[in-house]
């Protein structure tokens, strides 16, 4: 029978994961330059309307539908036919319905991530089209690898609330993404400064609130796993952003307000592959590490020189990476690793982090490469000096007088 409270809870958890991709919004709007600041956000809210479209036409059925080969579902529940009010296959406790609602929520919000790695360059159609591809051709298959009944959760991987699926797949393709669109005009030759960390505040403080409910609601019920996926999601985020700041004032000798928010969001990603599965105190360990591992890539990127405007690799790349591999180390609910007698976990972990790895780089690069022969992938070059709020989208984030 349905469970009034578990269906309530996940109405609940599916609504703070929507609030999520604003927050994004906001966090994302925050860093770049006031001429880009409507143009940023507005690539979130796309993501709201576009994969919605797409997850009841033909992608709840691609992620979560009856599997052919372990690779993809079948179209069986295409126009989500079937899926109904009754409970469906991935819980007898709540409608099939709400269950595709959540995991919708996820799949909205992995393209955006990506968005913050060419933010200020890309065209709006070829946004538009890689939104579309990347969601359909990597996302899907992904997503369907691992929860949908394919073949890396058969092998037994881990993924309590996305650490591979979203995290670590959307990392890798905002690398290749940054670098087949090379960096933005004036990069390194003049600063480009945040036009409000304010805004990137308030965004990264939704993002910990909704958070909540994209890793207690992937216990898929009111109960004790997802009280415990609540509290180490907290205490991670939070020694992350301590360890950001730590690190940071140790490197610069100034501890920034956007250093705290880059250092939450570091420990929401690590702690979201096993957030169901690790007790709190294994919890704080994968957060200060994350907000430690995070921070120096980001410098790393410094000297690497490839220009991923707002550090989507550095934070949910390596982050859902060390993330996805801490799980294999410290599970011990519901699954154990490597520190609990099972080395074989850590194992499958890092085949999983690899897949991921290796078909997010391939596909991300056929579908940009595709794009730049379609349609190109930049805007001209007086309207990134312009910038893309008045040249694309004919508007101004702030009328100062």
């Amino acid at each position: 029978m349905i469970s009034s409270g578990d269906t309530a809870w996940m109405l609940v958890a599916t609504a703070l994961v929507m609030l999520m991709t604003p927050g994004l919004a906001l966090f994302y709007g925050g860093m770049v330059r006031s001429k880009n600041v409507l143009g940023t956000m507005m690539h979130s809210f796309m993501c709201l309307g576009l994969v919605s479209v797409l997850w009841v036409l033909f992608g709840y059925s691609m992620a979560f539908g009856p599997d052919l080969g372990g690779v993809i579902g079948t179209l069986d529940w295409a126009g989500l036919s079937g899926v109904g009010m009754d409970p469906g296959p991935y819980s007898d406790k709540i409608p099939h319905l709400v269950f595709c609602a959540f995991q919708l929520m996820f799949a909205i919000i992995t393209p955006a991530l990506i968005t913050g790695a060419f933010a200020e360059r890309m065209k709006f159609s070829a946004f538009v089209l890689f939104t579309i591809l990347w969601t359909t051709l990597v996302y899907f298959p992904v997503c369907h690898w691992v929860w949908g009944g394919g073949w890396l959760g058969k092998m037994g991987a881990l993924d309590f609330a996305g650490g591979t699926v979203i995290h670590i797949n959307s990392g890798v393709a905002a690398l290749a993404a940054a670098i087949i669109m090379g960096r933005r005009r004036g990069y390194r030759q003049e600063p480009f400064y945040p036009n409000n960390i304010t805004l990137t505040m308030l965004g990264a403080g939704l993002l910990w609130f909704g958070w909540f409910g994209f890793n207690a609601g992937s216990a898929v019920a009111a109960n004790g796993v997802a009280g415990l996926a609540f509290f180490t999601t907290h205490v991670a985020t939070a020694s992350a952003a301590l360890s950001w700041i730590i690190f940071e004032y140790i490197i610069r000798k100034k501890p920034t307000s956007l250093g705290f928010a880059s250092g939450a969001v570091a420990g929401l990603v690590a702690i979201t592959p096993g957030a169901g599965f690790v007790t709190p105190l294994p919890a704080m360990i994968i957060g200060f590490v994350a907000g430690m591992l995070c921070y120096f890539a980001i410098l790393a990127k410094e000297r690497l020189g490839y220009d991923d405007s707002l550090d989507v690799v550095g934070v949910h790349g390596v982050g859902g990476l060390w993330g996805a591999l801490a799980t294999g180390l410290f599970a011990s609910v519901g699954g154990t690793g490597l520190f609990y007698g099972n080395p074989h976990q850590f194992l499958v972990q890092l085949i999983g982090a690899l897949a991921a790895i290796v078909f997010s780089l391939v596909m991300t690069s056929v579908i940009l490469f595709a794009i730049k022969k379609i349609v190109g992938l930049r805007v001209e070059e007086e309207d990134e000096v312009q910038g893309l709020d008045q040249s694309v989208h004919g508007e101004t984030g702030y009328y100062l007088t």
